[in-house]
């Protein structure tokens, strides 16, 4: 409260009103708001999202097993199989619904497990240097000139035909390109004045990996987990396509995998699968797009 002299009174004035200050926005709500100004990227999260409803709320609206004989072999698109029936009999469409929540698992457990052994190894790699990145380079190089379809082929033949096995074999094969990225971004990371402070500070060495320098890299890993997920449903349709799926689990790749003698005959036994991993293919590639508009400074600066 303040006074101001009028003639012989002092009459009191109020104190002027201090706004609050808005607080700083998480890095978190900053990306998902630059992602939202991304279109492709928006396109790309809600035709993921729409694929993803129709595997888990498919089932209640079309209640048909995709493993049972709908129908007589090769019957076209119609009202009582909307999408047609496969060389067995199956509906296509049921197989779709069903399938799609075995492809997306796939690609998105194959690609954690990418980014996770690619992190471990590029982090190893790039933090420590000398014959422990040397020894890891050359393994990295080794896995990199393996054919990695042929690689995977040989471990589903080794191990089996099962979803679980496809789904290590893809992880497995496809961690090379993690581990030289997050090695990069390590190397360039680690001799960085606040590393060398919190160094000094006594930080040990998993405390600088995990809590300081990954936190730091993890922009440009993130970007590549998406688009690993999308090259992991390429890869299971490319494995049930060469005849390596799990019979036993309907997928995409499956029904394109068993149906691909009958092409000429039934296209829509082949084209209704190979439309579905296109577009989810596509739309992950859209909001990898999206996540790297989001949290990249430089395109940052320039909007």
């Amino acid at each position: 409260m303040t006074t101001l002299e009028t003639g012989s009174s002092l009459i009191a004035a109020p104190a002027p009103a201090i706004l609050p200050s808005r607080p700083a926005a998480s890095p978190a709500r900053v990306a998902l708001q630059q992602f939202s100004k991304s279109p492709s990227g928006v396109v790309g999260a809600l035709l993921l999202i729409a694929l993803v409803l129709c595997t888990i709320l498919g089932p209640l609206l079309y209640p048909v097993d995709p493993l049972d004989i709908a129908g007589a072999p090769f019957t076209p698109p119609s009202a009582d199989a909307w999408l047609g029936t496969d060389y067995l009999g199956r509906d296509v469409l049921a197989g779709l619904i069903y399938g799609g929540r075995a492809t997306l698992t796939v690609g998105t457990v194959a690609a954690l497990i990418t980014i996770m052994i690619g992190v471990s190894v590029g982090s190893l790699s790039g933090y420590f240097g000398g014959v422990i990145d040397t020894t890891l380079v050359k393994i990295t190089e080794f896995f990199q000139i393996l054919p990695p379809l042929l690689f995977a082929m040989v471990l589903v033949t080794l191990f089996g035909q099962k979803l679980t096995t496809i789904t290590v074999a893809i992880g497995a094969v496809s961690w090379t390109t993690a581990a030289r990225l997050t090695r990069a971004e390590f190397m360039r990371l680690r001799n960085l004045d606040f590393i060398k402070a919190s160094r000094a500070a006594g930080a040990g060495n998993v405390h600088l990996i995990l809590r300081v320098i990954l936190p730091n890299a993890l922009p440009p890993i993130i970007i590549s987990a998406t688009l690993a997920i999308g090259v992991a449903i390429l890869f299971e349709g490319g494995l049930s396509f060469l005849g390596l799926g799990d019979p036993n689990t309907m997928s995409w790749g499956l029904m394109l995998g068993q149906n691909r003698n009958y092409v000429l005959d039934a296209w829509w036994t082949v084209t209704f699968p190979g439309a579905a991993i296109f577009l989810a293919v596509l739309a992950v590639s859209l909001v990898g797009d999206g996540v790297n508009d989001a949290i990249n400074p430089r395109l940052r600066r320039r909007t």
